[in-house]
């Protein structure tokens, strides 16, 4: 007699189920086999603790209608309850915010006192941050002109970014969470670019920029996705 295709696998961790849930088959026969699979007295017993359930459902994309009724499947067992469902999917939604967060935002301008200039990305700035001026980015800042506001990059957690200007002189930088406020001693204005980044001991250091490449070398991915 030919074995039946298994659709739906459970596997028992300390932390709960992991379910990983074939992402060949039609819906319909994966709701069938989660139906038939979780139907024994070990999940539908009133006396047991709660059990987390994890789901993988691999390249597989859920409408909320598909995942509702995935849902609504385990909570009818007395004692399950879903943790997550994990997917390679994305939704076309969430690909943009994504892309949003990781692409370089160039604009030209001039930031004045009492402006704030906000992007999710990278920015690159063709222009000066006036004192009192602000600018902030969830990744790095590049400023092709002089830093004289306030510059915070990585405002969404991101500690490997970096502020980069041709001429540093700012009332105050801040990456992540680490906040500083510029030394009094630059120099007279020159033509070299220096930046700010956070060194092994949480403090941000203005340097350079010849240093970056060193630094942070992921800052090359451009130039290595172009060769």
């Amino acid at each position: 007699m030919e074995q039946r295709q298994q659709y739906v696998t459970i596997k028992g961790t300390k932390d709960g189920l992991t379910l990983h849930l074939d992402d060949t088959c039609s819906f319909q026969i994966l709701v069938d086999e989660i139906e038939e699979r979780l139907s024994t007295h070990l999940f539908e017993s009133n006396d047991r603790p709660l059990i987390a359930v994890r789901l993988k459902i691999g390249n597989r994309f859920l409408s909320p209608e598909q995942d509702e009724i995935i849902r609504s499947i385990v909570r009818k067992k007395n004692n399950l309850v879903v943790e997550s469902i994990d997917s390679n999917v994305v939704s076309k939604q969430e690909a943009m915010e994504w892309l949003k967060r990781e692409e370089i935002v160039p604009i030209c301008r001039m930031v004045r006192s009492g402006q704030v200039l906000q992007v999710k990305g990278d920015l690159l700035l063709i222009g000066d941050v006036n004192p009192g001026g602000t600018v902030i980015a969830g990744g790095n800042i590049f400023i092709m002109g002089a830093l004289r506001g306030t510059a915070h990059a990585g405002f969404n957690g991101n500690n490997e970014a970096v502020i980069a200007a041709s001429i540093m002189k700012p009332m105050q930088l801040r990456i992540c969470s680490i906040m500083n406020r510029a030394p009094d001693h630059y120099g007279e204005e020159g033509n070299e670019m220096e930046c700010a980044y956070i060194n092994e001991d949480n403090h941000i250091i203005v340097d350079r920029i010849q240093f970056l490449t060193h630094l942070r070398p992921s800052l090359t991915r451009l130039e290595r996705g172009m060769m």
